[in-house]
């Protein structure tokens, strides 16, 4: 009864902002853009290279409101959440400029807003108002936490840390729970340790080498103002689902935590913000899962799924406005397609759609629009053929970030090199049965160099006829129509 109290609690207030927000919306047309993606996957280098595009007119052919000219002008407005950070496009602007090093990764939730004045198709003057919200991924799979009790959290976090490379991961962190007593008396300093241990483990999931997915609660890898706090100071324990915890026992305070844990940080994010948005895009490292192999690959197919699951598909209408809102278009991008030849780009676009292909069908037959696109928000490298031998092999061109390797090579973050990105395999379903096609991913025959999927730093800009830097892409435009496209007819 308590629980349906609260769910009844919780749709009235999502009700509330919706009504306040459609009102809103009414005087100034808006839409509400949630940016996302795990981990390294360039939020912030795709929000700033979008702004940046419609403010200065970027170059975006396929974007056919800039395209056609019917917009006039995008102009930064202040942000309408006085409580949240607002997002340091500024900055973030300079270091690919000026500095030419990426930007800070995104820790916490921040926003923009763009103001859009543009000619409808009918020639009316409008303005569309565009809130950017930018924020971790992580945070986006502690959603299904909501539907979860400790205990099952408890049992599907154990099974999944004894698959695959995890387990070696999670030795240390074994090796304490199996000391760990859930029935005796709680003690604050074997929760402390356990905590410890679990977040080291769910740290180590997530380095290069392993590049695994799937990894909530999201707030242990970036727990912002929250560090050090109860709420996220908790770990999995081996408990029966069916049973209660004895009082004051280490079983009720881990589970107290836990429900803590989703009372004070998962509920708030999904009402004040995820239930709010009006569009979404998910950035996805694929690359780094072809770095880390098969079984990185198949986490990052499941934590696409879960994060399918947590979105409120569904096409808007009056109604769905009025009563909770729906986000009705979601786009799912492979990111860092500047890695690649342009020849691959259209086969790691269809590995991202193989990869969501159950997902997106579920998503599908409920009526919202959904997408999968490979894209390089700002394009690091150019294309080059380099003679090899006889013949001549297509390479891309850039400049290593300084520090990096290759074989006995380290880069001085000065020099341009040509590398050679092995081909995507056709048979992208070849990918997801066993780590064949992982063979010949790092460079061609003719070098044997491990070039795989180097970091580059931004390129150095080229000006337009305005004498204006531009920022260049790969597919943002695309992006863009896809996501904004018919609000701006």
């Amino acid at each position: 009864m308590a629980s349906g109290f609260s769910a009844f609690l919780e749709d009235a207030r999502l009700t509330v902002q919706a009504l306040r927000d459609f009102g809103s919306h009414l005087v100034h047309p808006t839409v509400r853009l949630g940016v996302t993606g795990l981990s390294r996957a360039g939020k912030t280098v795709f929000i700033t290279a979008l702004v940046h595009g419609l403010v200065r007119g970027g170059r975006f052919p396929v974007f056919e409101s800039l395209a056609t000219g019917r917009i006039a002008r995008a102009r930064l407005e202040p942000q309408p959440d006085d409580a949240i950070p607002r997002f340091d496009y500024e900055r973030h602007l300079r270091a690919l400029i000026d500095e030419r090093r990426w930007p800070d990764s995104t820790t916490d939730i921040s926003e923009l807003r763009l103001a859009v004045d543009y000619q409808s198709r009918g020639g009316a003057e409008r303005t569309l108002v565009i809130d950017i919200v930018d924020y971790p991924g992580e945070w986006l799979l502690d959603l299904p936490l909501l539907e979860t009790s400790y205990e099952q959290w408890s049992a599907q976090s154990l099974a999944l840390s004894h698959s695959g490379p995890r387990a070696r991961l999670a030795a240390d962190w074994h090796a304490h729970l199996a000391l760990l007593r859930p029935l005796a008396p709680a003690d604050e300093q074997e929760v402390l340790t356990a905590a410890r241990l679990f977040t080291a483990y769910l740290k180590a999931c997530r380095d290069e080498r392993f590049a695994m997915s799937t990894l909530p609660p999201g707030r242990f890898l970036l727990p912002g103002a929250m560090a050090g706090t109860p709420a996220v100071t908790f770990a999995p324990l081996k408990v029966s689902a069916g049973d209660e915890p004895p009082a004051g026992s280490l079983w009720a305070m881990m589970r107290r935590r836990f429900e803590s844990y989703k009372s004070a940080i998962v509920r708030p994010f999904f009402r004040e913000h995820f239930a709010r948005l009006d569009r979404q895009i998910v950035l996805v490292d694929a690359l780094a899962a072809f770095n880390a192999g098969p079984a990185a690959l198949h986490d990052l197919e499941a934590a696409m799924a879960a994060i399918l699951d947590c979105f409120r598909v569904g096409r808007r209408t009056l109604l769905s406005a009025l009563i909770r809102p729906r986000i009705d278009r979601i786009l799912f991008a492979a990111t860092k397609a500047d890695h690649l030849h342009h020849a691959s780009h259209d086969r790691l676009e269809a590995v991202l759609k193989e990869m969501m292909r159950e997902a997106l069908d579920r998503a599908g037959t409920t009526g919202a629009i959904t997408d999968a696109i490979a894209i390089a928000a700002v394009r690091a490298t150019r294309e080059a053929e380099v003679k090899q031998g006889r013949g001549r092999l297509p390479a891309i061109v850039g400049t290593p970030v300084a520090g990096e390797t290759s074989g006995s090579d380290t880069f001085d973050g000065e020099t341009d090199i040509a590398t050679f990105p092995g081909d995507l395999p056709e048979n992208v379903e070849a990918l997801f049965k066993d780590g064949a096609a992982f063979q010949g991913l790092s460079a061609a025959p003719a070098t044997q160099a491990d070039f795989r999927f180097m970091r580059f730093r931004p390129p150095v800009l080229e000006t337009d006829a305005s004498g204006k830097p531009a920022l260049p892409h790969i597919r943002l435009d695309r992006a863009l129509q896809f996501l904004i496209g018919d609000r701006l007819t």
